[in-house]
């Protein structure tokens, strides 16, 4: 005998439009965009995105809630990119659904084991204005490591910059590019200080690659920090022009915060000079131990 699917009235229509803006508001935290910066680039307008951010979305969002439980399905269903090819996805995506939290997390574990990769290089992790260039540069440089910041190997990859990545292929063309550069990267057995862009830690495959492949290190600053130095290296980029950019800045913060603690270490560039933060990066263990076999 089939379930009966949920009517329309059992669901609490306000709090789903909550929900979805919620969602909204935290992924576009996460990757670093101002709600400018997202209308300019979904073609919809700030007025809707934030309409849709409060709980007050298009109607037409809920149209299509009743539509696939009257059908017994789930919107994320009507609305998938990829459908699912075969049987085995189907019921993988069904099993994931349903699963317990202990489940989950043992997927997780087997599926996130490190590759065959041995730790040779340091990437450091955080976003803008935490000193990465720096402080990567003058610790590949006492090192004699090769440095190599992911973002510029992306756009010689590309072969245009990133604003023209976004521009002709938006996110899922930049994240292609990401994952294919940091492979290259990675594969490579001569040991490196890497510099990844801020918002790489919000791609759980690619985060996860680089904490199976290569000591992390989250270079923290308080927003202030942050801003400044931003603003002292003549950086024009959308934050920065935004009325709200430490509104945004604070709220990115935030939400990648637990992600960016997930890093093997982290050094509070706020509270420490350069020279030490160098001083410090080589005095962690995992650090030690790959100089000391390089």
């Amino acid at each position: 005998m089939e379930s009966k699917a949920p009517s329309v009235e059992e669901f609490d229509e306000s709090s789903y439009l909550h929900t979805i803006g919620r969602r909204v508001k935290s992924l576009r935290a996460r990757r670093g965009m101002s709600r400018r910066i997202l209308a300019q680039n979904s073609a919809v307008s700030e007025r809707y995105l934030a309409q849709l951010e409060s709980g007050t979305g298009n109607i037409s969002i809920l149209r299509l809630r009743h539509i696939a439980t009257a059908m017994g399905v789930r919107i994320e269903d009507l609305v998938c990119d990829r459908a699912p090819e075969t049987s085995e996805h189907t019921y993988l995506q069904q099993y994931i659904r349903n699963a317990k939290r202990t489940e989950i997390l043992r997927l997780y574990r087997e599926l996130s084991k490190p590759r065959n990769f041995r730790r040779s290089s340091i990437a450091l992790v955080g976003l803008r204005g935490a000193g990465k260039s720096t402080i990567g540069n003058k610790l590949a440089e006492k090192l004699n490591w090769r440095f190599t910041d992911l973002v510029r190997t992306i756009e010689q990859r590309a072969g245009m910059d990133v604003s023209e990545i976004f521009s002709l292929g938006g996110q899922p063309t930049y994240r292609r590019f990401e994952l294919e550069c940091l492979d290259q990267i990675i594969e490579r057995t001569d040991p490196a200080i890497i510099e990844v862009g801020g918002s790489l830690v919000s791609e759980p495959l690619a985060y996860e690659r680089l904490l199976s492949s290569c000591v992390t290190i989250w270079l923290r600053a308080t927003p202030e920090d942050h801003m400044n130095r931003v603003i002292a290296q003549g950086d024009q980029r959308p934050m920065v022009g935004s009325d709200h950019a430490m509104e945004d800045l604070k709220r990115i913060l935030n939400e990648r915060e637990s992600l960016y603690e997930r890093a093997h270490y982290t050094i509070d560039t706020s509270q420490v000079s350069i020279r030490d933060a160098i001083d410090t990066c080589l005095r962690f263990p995992a650090v030690d131990k790959i100089v000391r076999l390089v």
